[in-house]
C-alpha cells in the first residue's frame, strides 16, 4: 500500500479501535505497518548533482498553534518526512544556500534544489569527486549557467570573450581559436572537452570555438596551465571542460528559445526531457543562422534578400548555417548510472568571392561543409570502501568537404570543379578509466586509470592517404594530507604511441590552507603535444604550395610552474573572494614549419627546432552584495623574444589585460542587468626581416570591448526575455604593424578582425515543467 494512503487508513481504523476489538486491532496494525514501510524521503540537490547533508530543513503544519518539525538531511541529503500532518510549508535556511520555501501536500518524495550562496561553485574537472573551487588543489575557474546567460552567449567564443588570459582570434575559413596564457601564437593549444571527451576536428591547429553551442550547457570550467597527466596531449596552455545538462529536475520539461543579432543572426533552440523513477531522458537542438559581415554594413532587421551580383557579396566574417541534434539518456540503479550521449552537428560556410572583371558577371565560391558525430557511454559507480569508478568511451567521427566553382551572377548557375574538392575525414576513439578513493577526511586519496586514444585520418592531402595513430597510456595521482591544513598530490603518467616516443609525465600539486577562507597554491607540471597526423603525414603540392610532414617528429613538452593565494569569506550578506597567481612556462621541441634544407625555394615542411617561454600575473576580486555581483580582474603577460639571445632586444615583451562586471538582480520583479568590460593590452614580439637584415617589430594595437545585457521573466519565471548591446565602443579591426628597416623598408600595417563592430540582440526564452 502506498503511504499516501496513510491518513485515510488511520481515519477508517479509528472507530475499530474505539470498540477495542482484538480482530479490528490486528488488522489496522497489518494495515498501518504496510501504509508506512516504505518511508518517504525529503531530497536536497544542488546544480552540480551534490546531496548536502547535516542541512535543517523546517516543517510548519498548516494547523494552527501545530509546532514546527525540524529533520536534518543525511549524508544522502535525504530527510525522513512525518507520516500525518498534511500539508506543510517547507523552509530551507542555511548559510550555505539561498533560502527555499515550499509546500508539501502529502508524504511522497520531494526533491528540493539549492543554490549555493558560497563564491566557490561546485567542480569536476580533474578531481576525485565533485568538490568546491575552494576545496580544489588545482586553481579551477568555472563559468556557471548565470553568467553565461548574462552574457546572452551563444557559444564558446561569446562566452571567453571576457576571460583574463585569453585572447581569441579569427580566420575567415577556420572560425575562431583562443590564445590561451600566448601559447596559440606558437601553435600550441588548450584542450577542449565536453563532459571530459575531446572535442575533434581541429582546423589550422585548433578547434573553431563558434561550433561550441553553449544551449545545453550547464557551466563550463577552465584550469589554466598543464593537465597531461589527467588528460593527455594538447593540454599544455590549459583545459576548458565543458558540462552539459543532464539532471532534469521534475517529471517533465521543455524549453524553445529565439535570438536575433542584427548584424544577420537567427539562432532557435528547443530542448526537454523527463525522468521516470531510474530513467531519465534528455533531448536539445537547434538551429543558427549567420548572413555574414563586412565593416560599413548597417543593422537591417529582418532583411532576408540576396544580392548575389552585388559586388558587396564578399563577406569578412562568412555566412554560416549551423544544425545539431543531441540525446542524453540516463539509467541510475542504486549508486550505479549508465549514460549515453550522442550529437550530430553540421555546418557550411560560404565563401562568396568578388566578381571578376572585365564584365563583373563571374565570381568564384567556395562552400565549407563540417559533419561532426558525437557517440559516448558513461559508467559511474560507488564500490566498497568508498570509492568510485568512471569509465567512458566515445567515438567522434569529423568530415570536412571544401567545394570551389565558378558562379555566374546572371543565370545564377554554378560549376563546381571535381578537381578542387577536398574531402577529409578525422575520427577518433577514446576511452578513459579511473578508479578513485576520495575522502577529505583521510590522510590519503588516490586514483589510477588508463587513457586510450586511436586517431583515423583519410584525406586527399594525408601521405597514402589512410593514417592511423594510437596512443596509450596509464596514470595515478595520490592526495596525501600529513596534517588537515595541508595536500600534497603527486601525479605520473607512462605513455606508448605508435608513431613517436611519448614522454614521461610528472607533476605534483601542493595546497596549505590554515584555515577555511585563505588557501595557498602551488604546483608544477609537465605538459606535452603529440604530433598529430597531419604534423606526420601532410602533403600539399601544388602551383602555390609545397609542404610536407615529417613522420620522425617528436612530441612538443612544456614545463609549467604555478603558485597562487586565495582568500574568501562572508559578512552577513556580503560574500567576497580575491585571489592572486604567477606562473611560467616553457615548451620545448616546438614543431615547426621551415624551409626544407637542400630542398627548393617553396619547400617546407615540420620539424621540432625551437622553444617558447610565457610567464605572467594575475590578480582577481569578486564581490556579492546583497543584488549586486561585482567582479574585477587584471593580467600582465609576458612572451620571450627569441632574438634577443643574439640582438640588442628586450627579453620579454609584455601585454596588460582587464577585465570587470556587474550585476544587478531583482528577484522580486524577476529582472536583472549586467555589463562586461574587456580591456586587451597591445601586443608585441619581434621578427627577422630578411630584406632589411634586422629584427623589426611587429606589433597588435590595443582594443577594448563592452557589452551591456538586460533581462526580465514574465509568467511565473516561464518566459524570460532578453536584450542589450554588444560591442559598445564598435570595435572591429584592429590594426596590425610590422616595423621596416628604414629607407625603402618601410612598416607594412595590416588589420585583425576582432567584432562586428557594435550591434544589438533580443532573445527569448520559454521554459514548462511538470
Amino acid at each position: 500500500m502506498r503511504t499516501r494512503y496513510f491518513p485515510k487508513v488511520l481515519a477508517a481504523c479509528l472507530p475499530l479501535l474505539g470498540r477495542g476489538s482484538g480482530r479490528g486491532l490486528l488488522l489496522c496494525g497489518l494495515l498501518l505497518a504496510a501504509a508506512s514501510a516504505n518511508a518517504q524521503y525529503v531530497r536536497l540537490m544542488t546544480s552540480g548533482d551534490q546531496h548536502p547533508s547535516s542541512v535543517k530543513v523546517i516543517l510548519t503544519p498548516s494547523a494552527k498553534g501545530a509546532a514546527d518539525i525540524v529533520i536534518v538531511t543525511d549524508a544522502d541529503g535525504k530527510a525522513k518526512l512525518p507520516a500525518a500532518g498534511y500539508p506543510y510549508r517547507i523552509a530551507v535556511h542555511d548559510m550555505s544556500y539561498e533560502n527555499v520555501h515550499d509546500t508539501i501536500g502529502g508524504p511522497y518524495d520531494k526533491v528540493i534544489w539549492l543554490d549555493a550562496k558560497t563564491m566557490s561553485p561546485v567542480v569536476i574537472t580533474g578531481q576525485y569527486q565533485a568538490t568546491s573551487a575552494d576545496n580544489a588543489v588545482q586553481r579551477v575557474e568555472v563559468i556557471d549557467r548565470k553568467k553565461i546567460d548574462a552574457m546572452a552567449a551563444q557559444n564558446l567564443r561569446d562566452v571567453l570573450t571576457n576571460q583574463l588570459e585569453v585572447r581569441l582570434e579569427y580566420d575567415a575559413i577556420f572560425g575562431s581559436s583562443m590564445n590561451m596564457q600566448g601559447s596559440r601564437r606558437y601553435g600550441a593549444d588548450a584542450k577542449i572537452l565536453i563532459d571530459g571527451v575531446p572535442v575533434v576536428g581541429k582546423q589550422d591547429g585548433a578547434i573553431d570555438l563558434s561550433q561550441v553551442n553553449l544551449a545545453n550547457i550547464e557551466r563550463i570550467e577552465i584550469i589554466k596551465g598543464p593537465m597531461s597527466v589527467s588528460y593527455g596531449t594538447d593540454a599544455i596552455a590549459g583545459t576548458v571542460n565543458l558540462i552539459t545538462k543532464k539532471t532534469v529536475k521534475n517529471k517533465v520539461e521543455a524549453q524553445a528559445g529565439t535570438y536575433y543579432e542584427t548584424p544577420g543572426t537567427y539562432n532557435v533552440n528547443v530542448g526537454g526531457g523527463f525522468h521516470r523513477k531510474a530513467h531519465s531522458l534528455r533531448v536539445d537542438g537547434f538551429r543558427n543562422f549567420f548572413g555574414g559581415w563586412k565593416p560599413g554594413n548597417g543593422a537591417s532587421f529582418f532583411d532576408f534578400s540576396d544580392r548575389p551580383a552585388d559586388t558587396s557579396r564578399a563577406m569578412l566574417w562568412k555566412p554560416r548555417e549551423q544544425y545539431q541534434g543531441a540525446l542524453q539518456y540516463i539509467y541510475t540503479h542504486g549508486k550505479t548510472s549508465v549514460n549515453y550521449k550522442g550529437s550530430y552537428f553540421y555546418e557550411v560556410i560560404t565563401d562568396r568571392g568578388m566578381p571578376m572583371q572585365p564584365y563583373y558577371e563571374m565570381a568564384i565560391d567556395r562552400r565549407y561543409h563540417t559533419y561532426r558525430r558525437d557517440n559516448a557511454v558513461f559508467l559511474n559507480t560507488d564500490v566498497a570502501g568508498g570509492k568510485h569508478i568512471n569509465v567512458f568511451a566515445a567515438y567522434n567521427a569529423y568530415k570536412r568537404v571544401k567545394t570551389e566553382g565558378v558562379n555566374d551572377l546572371t543565370t545564377l548557375t554554378e560549376n563546381r570543379d571535381p578537381a578542387l574538392q577536398d574531402i577529409s575525414y578525422y575520427n577518433e576513439f577514446n576511452s578513459r578509466g579511473v578508479l578513485t578513493s576520495g575522502n577529505s577526511n583521510k590522510k590519503l586519496d588516490y586514483e589510477v586509470g588508463y587513457d586510450v586514444n586511436i586517431q583515423f585520418a583519410n584525406s586527399t592531402q594525408i601521405v597514402d592517404r589512410r593514417q592511423q595513430m594510437g596512443n596509450y597510456a596509464l596514470y595515478g595521482s595520490a592526495e596525501y594530507r600529513p596534517f588537515s591544513q595541508l595536500t600534497v598530490r603527486p601525479g605520473l603518467r607512462y605513455g606508448y604511441n605508435t608513431r613517436y616516443d611519448a614522454p614521461l609525465i610528472p607533476s605534483v600539486n601542493l595546497m596549505y590552507k590554515p584555515d577555511s577562507r585563505l588557501a595557498f597554491r602551488a604546483s608544477y607540471a609537465k605538459g606535452f603535444r603529440q604530433p598529430d597526423l597531419k604534423d606526420l603525414y601532410f602533403e600539399l603540392v601544388d602551383i602555390n604550395h609545397d609542404i610536407h610532414g615529417n613522420p620522425d617528429l617528436k612530441a612538443e613538452y612544456s614545463d609549467n610552474y604555478l603558485a597562487s593565494v586565495s582568500y574568501n569569506g562572508r559578512t552577513n550578506d556580503v560574500a567576497y573572494r580575491t585571489s592572486i597567481s604567477a606562473y611560467y612556462n616553457r615548451v620545448n621541441d616546438l614543431i615547426t614549419l621551415v624551409q626544407k634544407v637542400g630542398g627548393g625555394p617553396t619547400e617546407y615542411w615540420y620539424q621540432n627546432i625551437s622553444f617558447f617561454v610565457t610567464k605572467g600575473l594575475q590578480a582577481t576580486a569578486d564581490v556579492s552584495v546583497g543584488a549586486f555581483a561585482i567582479s574585477v580582474g587584471g593580467s600582465y603577460l609576458g612572451t620571450y623574444n627569441q632574438l634577443s639571445e643574439t640582438e640588442d632586444l628586450p627579453e620579454f615583451s609584455y601585454s596588460p589585460e582587464a577585465r570587470s562586471s556587474i550585476t544587478y538582480t531583482n528577484k522580486q520583479y524577476g529582472f536583472s542587468v549586467s555589463a562586461f568590460y574587456k580591456y586587451t593590452g597591445r601586443a608585441i614580439r619581434y621578427v627577422w626581416n630578411d630584406d632589411a637584415d634586422m629584427a623589426v617589430q611587429a606589433r597588435m594595437n590595443d582594443y577594448t570591448i563592452a557589452d551591456l545585457t538586460m533581462s526580465k521573466q514574465f509568467f511565473k519565471k516561464r518566459l524570460n526575455i532578453s536584450a542589450g548591446c554588444k560591442n559598445l565602443f564598435d570595435v572591429a579591426n584592429v590594426a596590425a604593424t610590422q616595423g621596416g628597416g628604414g629607407g625603402v623598408h618601410a612598416a607594412t600595417t595590416s588589420s585583425a578582425a576582432i567584432s562586428m563592430g557594435r550591434y544589438y540582440f533580443v532573445g527569448t526564452q520559454y521554459n514548462f515543467s511538470k
